[in-house]
């Protein structure tokens, strides 16, 4: 969503919001918050390196949001290969 203006994102938010039904899901990908406000996931999932390190609730992408990623960083276990 990084290149969309507002417009845009209302009208790509609402055709995800229509293409996602009780039957359909849909995997959302995105670095930003902003989406977010018109998309309201189930689930947030953190990748690094390809891999799932970390899994919330909708807050955590405002939790990232005023946070970064270090303190999930300090989380992953030593030894693993996450950067």
């Amino acid at each position: 969503d990084s290149g969309l203006d507002i417009d845009a994102l209302r009208v790509v938010s609402k055709g995800i919001n229509e293409s996602s039904t009780g039957e359909t899901g849909v995997l959302l990908v995105t670095h930003y918050q902003r989406i977010l406000n018109y998309v309201k996931p189930d689930f947030i999932h953190v990748m690094m390196d390809g891999k799932i390190v970390h899994s919330g609730g909708p807050e955590l992408a405002l939790q990232l949001e005023e946070q970064g990623y270090d303190w999930i960083r300090q989380e992953i276990p030593n030894g693993a290969e996450v950067k």
